[in-house]
């Protein structure tokens, strides 16, 4: 059964994924360290998973329960990579679909980012959301779940294979 694992301390799309989650019928686990108080929904398929602080713990607790067949709403490109090497799908809040074939570019681009940032530079930090990203994304996770729940018993997605 497919559940939708949400990386959830900082998720500016928690509304929409209940609602694609309640209409399709697939558990949300929302993941965080308690740092942001989550409210959820009162829904008997959706559950607050609160983990340790610690800068990658909800994400190490994703990718060790997230399995093939399922879904993570996630903003964090390495967090993407670790779910699609176990099979399951992965999507950003605007919508962006992480697949074997685009994630090696972004996680590459993280690390130019990042190491400009370490050097001193200022790259700038995402745009602001718009309707048009909640939409794509709303049409995204419906597809993607769907999908999925289809796929149930296809044999995995190929699984993305990190540089060494």
């Amino acid at each position: 059964m497919t559940t939708i694992h949400v990386d959830g301390d900082a998720c500016p799309v928690r509304e929409e994924v209940y609602r694609v989650a309640f209409r399709l019928g697939v558990k949300v686990i929302v993941v965080g360290n308690g740092a942001r108080p989550v409210r959820l929904p009162d829904h008997p398929d959706l559950r607050l998973q609160i983990v340790p602080d610690g800068a990658d713990a909800a994400d190490d607790w994703i990718a060790e329960h997230i399995t093939r067949g399922d879904v993570c709403v996630t903003q964090d490109i390495p967090l993407a990579a670790r779910c699609l090497e176990k099979g399951a799908r992965a999507l950003s809040p605007r919508g962006h679909v992480w697949t074997a074939e685009n994630i090696g570019g972004a996680l590459a681009g993280r690390a130019v980012n990042q190491a400009r940032r370490e050097a001193g530079a200022i790259t700038g930090g995402p745009a602001p959301k718009s309707g048009a990203d909640r939409s794509r994304f709303l049409s995204a996770l419906d597809t993607m779940v769907r999908t999925a729940q289809r796929d149930g018993a296809a044999p995995p997605p190929r699984a993305w294979v990190p540089f060494e």
